[in-house]
Formats: structure tokens, C-alpha cells, sequence
């Protein structure tokens, strides 16, 4: 018999992510002093691009915000503390620090173990594998929030590790998907009631001008126009929403772009599948009645070849694949034929004889 294979950790010996210890910043926020609430909107971007040029090299990526300050992203260390000791974009005096949530990363871990732990005492515990912060997730049941044994993690930096040590517990760490960000001032999605630039609107009947605490008015959603609160977790907007964080969190890419792609993959809504291949089956019988307009404009214009130029022993006839669409091609399986591909043969005849289903040999 074979030697025997040792268990998944026997002789080894699981070493904690070490991610934490080359961490740096990636991305700052640039924001000018002036007594005047200037911003970057008016400063040329050939200025901005030329000075932060100048001073740390080539940078991955310099955006401006809505709000009119810059976010700058950075390659390597070195551009990460010389960022940090700027003072001025040329001449524009500025005032520079780490993004607040860029620069960090949360993921979920699953412990019954831990239950009965503070999250005070795990952080402490999980502090030298670059933990943060800890916060254990709650469920409201019968009106009152109950502990469970999941817990969110903030670790200082981007990337996630794969798995952290609870003393002798290995635990895998998931991405942590945040609820959609909501707005209680116009109750829309993906900004704060801070950076909010609407109108008040009530968050149960939709209504300009009024809070949501004593409204009595028949609920509807701000968003989807659905009877339902703008809060509810049932509505289709939401649920698009918390897709898009998904895919932003686990493609690690914008928001703008995670919208663009939830938005390429979901159907319209109110397109049903029915509607959906109905209209695939219109646009099949278009295609079919442009090639059949082809085959009659092909017809049309050999019938009107002025007899001088018409070979005396030769005319064509023409042999229909319009109906080839019912049954296999021989040759391509199931491909359909177009107008290029219709069989044009010579015979001698004196007129066009098209020759129709009916007549064909079987």
C-alpha cells in the first residue's frame, strides 16, 4: 500500500495575510484653500495634469469630482508620501489627504465560535492581521435587533485577504455588499442627503415639501412610481441598486460603470420573455421579406436587359430558396440562405420561368 496521505494541516503552519505590511495609500483627496470656496472646475486640466506631473511623475488617474475637488490615484510609496507633503498645484494652494473609504476594504466572516465574544476583543485579537475595525451584524425579529454570528471587517487597504485566523480557526473572508446608498432628502440612489441637490420629498407618498413621519397620504416609490415607500426592499429599483453595489464591490470597478454594466445584462422593464422572442420573430420576418424584395428587385432588372444584350441561346432561371427557411440546409445545417446564395443556372428558354415550391423535384 501507498504512504498515507497527511491531513489538510498536518506539519504546517497557516502564516496570517501579510497584505498589511506593504500597504500603502492609493488615492487622495485634493482640495483647494481658499476664503473664497474656490474649486477645480474653473482650473485648466493641462495646469492640473503639468504640475502633479512635475511633482510625483506620471499618475495612474487624476479625476475631479462633482463636488469640484480632485481625486488622485497613485502607483507606488513613493508617490503615496510625496502627494502628502504637497502644499501647491503650481501656484493654486491645496490641501491634500487619504481617500476615507477608497483606501480601506470590508469583508464578511462567518464564526459561531465568536459569538459570545465583544467585538472589542476580536478586534483587539485580529488587530496584527491589519484589522481595523469590527462590526457584528444584526436582524431585527419582532421589533427588537438580535446578534448573529456574521462579522464585517475593515482592513486598511484595497484588497481583501482570502482568509484570516481566528487562533486556531482558519476563516474565509467574503466581499461585504453594503445596502444602496439612499438619500433622505429626495430619496434617490447613489448619493448622501450632504452632497443632495433636490428637493425634500416624502419618503411614503412621493410628495414634494414634506418629511415622511406624520404622512397618511397612500404610498408611492419615488423611484419606480410602484405603490410601495421609497424604503422598501421590495421595489425594483432597490433591488437593481443592491446589484450594482455588487458588481462595483466584487468587479472592483465605479459606480458608473458597475450601473453600465447591470444596466447592459437587465432587461427593460416591463419586457416580458413572450414579447421579447415575439419581437425576435418580427425581425426574423422582416429579414425574410427584405431578401424576398432582393429576389423581386433581381427579377425586375433582368426582365428589363434590353433584348440586344441578352445572350439569343441563354436565360436564366431562377431556382426560389425563400422557403428554404422552413427546413435544414443541406450543406450548413440549420443556416439560412441569403439572396447571395440562390442558385442561378443557365438552360435554354426563351422567357424567365421562376420556379416555385410546387414544381420543385422532390
Amino acid at each position: 500500500m501507498g504512504k498515507t496521505k497527511p491531513g489538510p494541516f498536518s506539519g504546517r503552519r497557516i502564516v496570517p495575510n501579510k497584505i498589511h505590511e506593504q500597504h500603502f495609500d492609493t488615492f487622495f483627496m485634493v482640495k483647494r484653500t481658499s476664503t473664497q470656496k474656490e474649486t477645480f472646475h474653473n482650473v485648466s486640466p493641462f495646469l492640473v495634469h503639468k504640475a502633479f506631473t512635475e511633482t510625483l511623475g506620471e499618475v495612474p488617474s487624476i479625476r475631479k469630482l462633482r463636488s469640484g475637488d480632485l481625486l488622485v490615484e497613485v502607483s507606488n510609496r513613493k508617490q503615496s508620501q510625496q502627494i502628502l507633503k504637497l502644499k501647491a498645484l503650481a501656484t493654486i494652494p491645496i490641501t491634500v489627504g487619504a481617500h476615507a473609504t477608497l483606501n480601506s476594504s470590508k469583508g464578511v466572516i462567518t464564526c459561531g465560535e465568536l459569538f459570545h465574544d465583544s467585538v472589542e476583543h476580536i478586534a483587539e485579537e485580529l488587530k496584527s492581521q491589519g484589522v481595523t475595525n469590527v462590526h457584528r451584524i444584526q436582524i431585527r425579529r419582532d421589533r427588537q435587533l438580535l446578534d448573529t454570528k456574521h462579522l464585517v471587517l475593515t482592513f486598511p487597504y484595497p484588497k481583501l485577504p482570502e482568509i484570516i485566523m481566528a487562533g486556531y480557526i482558519r476563516l474565509h473572508v467574503r466581499p461585504y455588499i453594503p445596502n444602496p446608498l439612499r438619500c433622505f432628502q429626495c430619496q434617490k440612489y447613489g448619493h448622501s442627503k450632504d452632497a443632495c441637490r433636490g428637493t425634500l420629498t416624502c419618503a411614503r407618498c412621493a410628495q414634494a415639501d414634506h418629511e415622511s413621519s406624520h404622512c397618511t397620504a397612500p404610498e408611492k416609490c419615488v423611484n419606480c412610481r410602484g405603490s410601495h415607500t421609497s424604503f422598501s426592499r421590495s421595489c425594483p429599483a432597490w433591488i437593481t441598486e443592491k446589484e450594482v453595489v455588487a458588481v462595483k464591490v466584487k468587479e472592483q470597478v465605479s459606480y458608473p460603470e458597475a450601473r453600465r454594466i447591470v444596466k447592459a445584462r437587465t432587461p427593460t422593464p416591463g419586457t416580458s420573455f413572450a414579447s421579447a422572442v415575439k419581437k425576435t420573430l418580427h425581425a426574423s420576418s422582416m429579414q425574410t421579406e427584405l431578401k424576398n424584395s432582393d429576389l423581386d428587385l433581381l427579377l425586375s432588372s433582368i426582365q428589363n436587359i434590353p433584348n440586344f444584350m441578352k445572350p439569343p441561346f441563354v436565360s436564366p432561371t431562377i431556382i426560389d430558396a425563400s422557403n428554404e427557411y422552413d427546413k435544414p440546409h443541406k450543406t450548413f445545417g440549420n443556416a439560412k440562405p441569403s439572396v447571395s446564395n440562390i442558385l442561378v443556372s443557365h438552360e435554354p428558354s426563351q422567357q424567365l420561368t421562376p420556379i416555385t415550391p410546387s414544381t420543385k423535384n422532390h
